[in-house]
């Protein structure tokens, strides 16, 4: 048997929603955001993608299938707190043509562009854990990013900050504690013709900007063709222990679909695992 607890937080309703600017802006939104965020409210959460406006509702039609620089946020709390943490932003940057934030059920939030992936989709994943955003990383992000196979490929920079930081690096098999994003290239379109070109086009975005981040990324942003050592990267000086649980745990090698952390003494007709 196995079990979890978890602590769980109150939330109602938060100040939440999207804001646009044209892609023109990004190394002004990007430079303005890596700054900010260290400073900003640990309520307040906010992620930062390169993408385009997907041409539907409940996007405005002026804007469909425009390249984009987007910052979407979560305050929890008050609409007039809310508005307080974002002051200096909305200060700083351009106007954006599209200003979505709102007060909203955190639920509404969570599911909020669901609409825009159904099942059956081609998909290609790449990753990163992220600790710098420097300006020539920024170059490379801009570049590729202005280049997109399709209106629903993006790339996103996800916070790691708050309690994640509090927590030591050997605390648990996770240890990239010092990252600041978990950085994801998505490759995303309906037409199965297409797979083969959000692949290349991912690979080469991902192949830019690696050189300016951490080894490891997060395992569910990876694909089946990730191999030497990006797993391993990612637990990092905790590998060995996980490894040791698994081989007590599944010596077979029975749980592998997924990013396999190989048993050790897993014998060699176990399976490779994917």
């Amino acid at each position: 048997m196995t079990s979890f607890l978890f602590r769980a937080h109150p939330v109602t309703e938060v100040y939440a929603g999207p804001i646009f600017w044209d892609i023109k802006h990004a190394r002004e939104i990007m430079r303005f955001y890596r700054q900010f965020l260290p400073k900003a409210p640990e309520a307040l959460c906010i992620f930062l993608g390169l993408k385009t406006v997907p041409s539907t509702a409940p996007f405005p039609e002026e804007i469909w299938g425009k390249r984009i620089c987007a910052l979407i946020s979560c305050f929890n709390g008050s609409a007039v707190e809310g508005e307080r943490a974002m002051q200096p932003l909305r200060e700083a940057l351009p106007k954006p043509i599209l200003d979505g934030m709102s007060v909203m059920p955190y639920p509404t939030l969570q599911s909020l562009f669901d609409g825009l992936l159904p099942k059956g989709l081609q998909l290609y994943w790449k990753a990163d854990f992220v600790k710098d955003l420097s300006d020539t990383a920024i170059e490379a992000y801009i570049e590729h990013g202005s280049k997109s196979p399709s209106e629903l490929s993006l790339m996103h920079l996800y916070p790691i900050d708050g309690a994640v930081h509090r927590v030591g690096p050997e605390d648990t098999a996770w240890g990239c504690r010092d990252a600041t994003w978990s950085m994801v290239i998505c490759g995303i379109d309906p037409d199965p013709h297409k797979a083969s070109v959000l692949k290349s086009r991912g690979r080469a975005y991902w192949e830019a900007v690696h050189p300016f981040n951490l080894d490891g990324a997060y395992v569910n942003f990876m694909m089946d063709d990730e191999r030497d050592g990006r797993v391993e990267a990612t637990y990092g000086s905790n590998y060995i222990r996980v490894t040791e649980v698994k081989a007590k745990y599944d010596p077979r090698n029975f749980f592998r679909v997924n990013q396999n952390i190989r048993p050790l003494l897993a014998s060699a007709d176990a399976g490779e695992g994917r």
